[in-house]
């Protein structure tokens, strides 16, 4: 049996399918992780969803910036934007119990046997596992609850840059959803950064990749995350593993064996062509 972690799908089943085939996945022995963001931008979102979800436990997702989007439009007053691939979803037959599915998908899965711990942008310095975990877990319960109009309503915006236990549940839970779904770069003061993508050696100055960040917690713990295309190559940095390697934008899409950290990829066509960053 071996454990995949699979590289930002964002709607681009194909290569997916391409990839399975590279890594000779079967779902009797196998599992895969996504790293999040299996809809928006790409041509096949509707598809993708489907896809992932009906592997049933043979595959864990973690939720990313793009799905929870998605379920803005879905329950909250967010609108799909111009370079959106999620008006199928939306209007499908089975949308509905997609979108249902989908808000029930963790932030953070931790599995203490293999020792890995996968999210979809990362963890922020200021948490160890316990936080992490007791964070994603009120955030993911507020999200699957019976009021989910009220979580994705009030859930998106920048003002949650930093963490404090003893702010509001809203508060608390805007904060973990910008950490785990958005984050790149944090201030020297821990704050997290909203604005700049591009890759270390061309940020702005003060700033530090949130996996650079001194006296991490989970800095002895092995992460593997997607969110960031522009990082560079997949590899390991202070036991971070990012393996968004711009599947969407005509590069690779990325598989990741946990057990012996080896990397396997298939190149992808362009289905978008990326903005310039800042």
């Amino acid at each position: 049996m071996a454990t995949y972690a699979i590289g930002d799908l964002q709607g681009c089943l194909d290569p997916l399918k391409q990839l399975l085939d590279h890594i000779d996945f079967h779902p009797s022995r196998d599992r895969l992780w996504f790293v999040g963001d299996l809809v928006n931008r790409g041509p096949q979102s509707l598809e993708a969803l489907r896809f992932v979800r009906d592997l049933g436990d043979r595959a864990v997702t973690v939720l990313g910036n793009h799905d929870i989007h998605l379920l803005g439009c879905r329950f909250g007053n967010r609108v799909t934007k111009g370079r959106d691939t999620l008006e199928p979803i939306l209007n499908a037959d089975d949308g509905d119990e997609l979108l249902e599915w989908l808000r029930r998908q963790p932030l953070l899965h931790h599995d203490p046997e293999l020792e890995w711990t996968l999210v979809h942008a990362g963890i922020t310095p200021a948490w160890d596992l316990e936080q992490a975990s007791a964070a994603a877990r009120e955030t993911e319960a507020a999200m699957a609850g019976p009021e989910p109009e009220t979580f994705f309503t009030g859930v998106f915006g920048n003002r949650s840059d930093h963490w404090e236990e003893t702010t509001s549940a809203r508060e608390r839970q805007r904060f973990a959803v910008n950490a785990f779904t958005r984050m790149r770069y944090c201030h020297p003061d821990g704050r997290l950064d909203f604005d700049e993508k591009r890759p270390p050696e061309s940020a702005a100055p003060g700033l530090r990749p949130w996996f650079d960040m001194p006296d991490r917690p989970m800095a002895n713990r092995r992460i593997v995350f997607g969110h960031w295309s522009s990082l560079g190559p997949a590899r390991s940095r202070n036991n971070a593993w990012g393996i968004d390697q711009g599947c969407l934008w005509g590069h690779r899409l990325t598989a990741l064996r946990l057990e012996d950290e080896q990397l396997f990829a298939v190149d992808c066509p362009a289905m978008q062509q990326p903005r310039k960053n800042r």
